[in-house]
């Protein structure tokens, strides 16, 4: 990874071609964020692909490539998951699934060549897609009394976070928003400044 609080990834859906001897790879690379979203890429390439003998892939996510799984999908271990994995890898990418169909041609490739046509396959895709570097944002919620909303304003803005929503009344006033990491607990030094008030953590905001 890059730094603290940015990470790299690819800007959309991608697709590459590897062929060997009678059999055709074709890869398909999806920017993911959940294992749902995983699911339902898999469940619609096996729909359009349902003919092929095997439908292997690789995926992680999160920063910190925290959530990852490999699957050789039929394919002797470590032939089919592991090489594609290690495309991502090697492009140091997180929230990237690679997943690579194969049309066998009736003739074995051995296990160096299963592992080099993966490999090559997964390459193909990321090699045709852009690669874009991204910021962790954190996502807050702050509340506070109406009496202090100008400080409250003014540090936001100073901090370049970006409000999702907010709620004010005469008294009570709740501001979501989403800032930075690396700013993150700056902006909590400077509200805690002011009283009384309450800052939450919610998540990592996937939408910055």
């Amino acid at each position: 990874m890059l730094f603290d609080d940015t990470y790299r990834t690819i800007s959309g859906f991608s697709q590459g071609i590897y062929k060997e001897k009678g059999s055709k790879f074709i890869s398909s690379a999806y920017p993911v964020y959940s294992e749902e979203e995983v699911k339902e890429n898999l469940r619609s390439l096996r729909k359009e692909y349902h003919d092929a003998r095997h439908h292997c892939f690789a995926y992680c996510f999160g920063p910190d490539r925290s959530v990852y799984r490999v699957n050789d999908d039929g394919e002797p271990s470590g032939t089919a998951g592991k090489p594609i994995f290690g495309q991502i890898q090697s492009k140091d990418l997180t929230n990237v699934l690679i997943v690579v169909v194969r049309y066998f041609g009736g003739i074995k490739l051995g296990i160096p060549g299963l592992i080099n046509a993966y490999r090559s396959s997964a390459k193909d895709a990321l090699d045709n897609i852009k690669i874009l570097t991204k910021t962790i944002n954190e996502e807050y919620l702050v509340s506070f009394e109406y009496p202090v909303i100008n400080y409250i304003m003014k540090t936001l803005r100073e901090e370049s976070a970006s409000i999702l929503h907010q709620d004010f009344t005469d008294t009570t006033c709740t501001i979501r928003f989403y800032i930075r990491r690396s700013s993150g607990l700056v902006v909590q030094e400077k509200l805690n400044k002011v009283r009384p008030i309450s800052i939450k953590f919610l998540s990592i905001y996937r939408g910055g």
